[in-house]
């Protein structure tokens, strides 16, 4: 099982004018969040709250399943 971006979030931010240091200024952001969205890693509930708030979306139009297929139970 995998979740993954369906969009490039940092991008959707940057043409909202959010840049990196604006988010690590207002606290929206840490520096390590910012690198796990650069890396496709997984963000905590709360900073994926903050990333819908920031965007104006619901988490699905951010993240999405996709089942791994190696991992099928027959």
């Amino acid at each position: 099982m995998a979740l993954r971006y369906k969009i490039d979030i940092l991008k959707a931010l940057k043409d909202l004018g959010y840049t990196t240091y604006k988010l690590q200024i207002a606290r929206a952001l840490s520096n390590s969040t910012v690198q796990k969205l650069r890396d496709g890693e997984p963000l905590s509930w709360a900073n994926l709250d903050k990333l819908c708030a920031l965007l104006d979306c619901q988490p699905g139009d951010l993240i999405e399943y996709v089942p791994d297929t190696r991992d099928a139970r027959e």
